[in-house]
């Protein structure tokens, strides 16, 4: 007997993808060919005909290399929909503009206008070699000190533990002139850092008298060591006397003034201002309300402590004459500043607070 037609239903066709419940996009690129694009593509159904997928393969590896298939025509509606996308992404790339004859000899000419790097703003031409903030500048200066200050402690060891000799006393000078020049700069740069520059290490200033004076120094040390030693010609012999007092100034001088140096911040600057920046404030607290311009305080005492040291009569007295001399003049042409600046405040300030420089009110 044979089968009722309505019992036994007729199997869909193989090739055909209409008669599937779940029809691939027409827009979507088949499972296996995602390696193309970025999008992910849903994976194929496992009913469909391996010979329908290789034909779909086909057309769609034409359609994102370019090549038609054949008999077909360009028309973005009949384009699967990640093929009109991929189609814009290749339209929408531009390649940079590139200059081939740079006007100037300078790396940013030679970068493409339309490159980031280009866009990126030129280096402050202040640190450059040669500049006021030269970077190449301030650290060939910080590494000369640092050798100076290494070598100077070593010699002092040396001759301190190796002989009885007093010359220690000329690379314990250059030691506390390094540590002075480093101090310099190391403070202005952590609490005044926009006037950091390489003058700041003060080793040029007053050039080639401060050069002059530190080597008069150096030489009446040599010969005051050798012809008056543990310094005979002190009166009373008091010689290591005279040494502790300066070993004390020198240490006491370079503490008050980084000190004050710090204390004062923005408002400290190594030349005397001429007119009132914003933000400039009159201190009065700390060591300035102990004394006025106790950096002016340290660099004095310091200065005629390292003679003390050295042990130079001579030099010792030159250096109080011109220190005092120096710091005079330039307190007294500061304050005409700061009393115009801060007027009635300043002068109440003087009144009540020294100087403790001899002689300088």
């Amino acid at each position: 007997m044979a089968a009722s037609p309505a019992s036994t239903p007729p199997a869909p066709p193989r090739s055909s993808p209409e008669a599937s419940p779940r029809a691939l996009p027409k827009d979507e690129p088949p499972a296996g060919f995602h390696y193309l694009v970025n999008d992910e593509v849903p994976s194929t159904p496992k009913w469909k005909s391996s010979f329908a997928l290789a034909d779909k393969l086909e057309e769609d590896k034409a359609w994102a290399s370019g090549t038609l298939p054949a008999g077909k025509n360009d028309d973005p509606n009949k384009r699967p929909m990640w093929a009109n996308k991929r189609k814009e992404r290749r339209i929408s790339l531009q390649l940079p503009t590139i200059r081939h004859e740079p006007a100037e000899k300078d790396a940013d000419d030679l970068l493409p206008i339309a490159s980031p790097m280009s866009a990126r703003p030129s280096p402050d031409k202040l640190y450059f070699p040669g500049r006021a903030k030269s970077l190449e500048g301030i650290a060939l200066r910080a590494f000369c000190l640092g050798i100076t200050l290494s070598l100077s402690a070593v010699a002092v060891a040396s001759i301190l533990v190796f002989s009885s000799s007093p010359l220690w006393r000329v690379p314990f000078f250059f030691a506390a002139l390094s540590v002075f020049h480093f101090l310099e700069f190391w403070t202005t740069a952590k609490y005044n850092t926009q006037e950091a520059k390489v003058e700041s290490f003060l080793l040029t200033s007053n050039w080639p008298m401060y050069f002059i004076a530190h080597t008069s120094a150096t030489v009446e040390c040599f010969f005051t060591n050798l012809i008056w030693p543990n310094r005979s010609w002190a009166p009373l012999y008091t010689g290591n006397i005279l040494l502790l007092i300066g070993l004390i100034l020198v240490f006491i001088g370079q503490f008050v003034r980084a000190t004050a140096m710090s204390q004062l911040g923005t408002n400290f600057n190594h030349i005397v201002q001429e007119k009132r920046r914003t933000g400039h404030e009159l201190v009065t607290t700390g060591l300035y309300g102990v004394m006025r311009h106790p950096s002016y305080f340290g660099f004095f005492y310091w200065g005629i402590g390292t003679q003390l040291v050295l042990g130079n009569p001579i030099c010792f007295v030159g250096y109080l004459v011109v220190l005092w001399k120096f710091f005079s003049q330039r307190i007294r042409a500061e304050e005409a500043y700061m009393i115009r600046f801060f007027g009635e405040d300043y002068n109440e300030y003087k009144k009540h607070v020294s100087t403790m420089i001899p002689f300088i009110r």
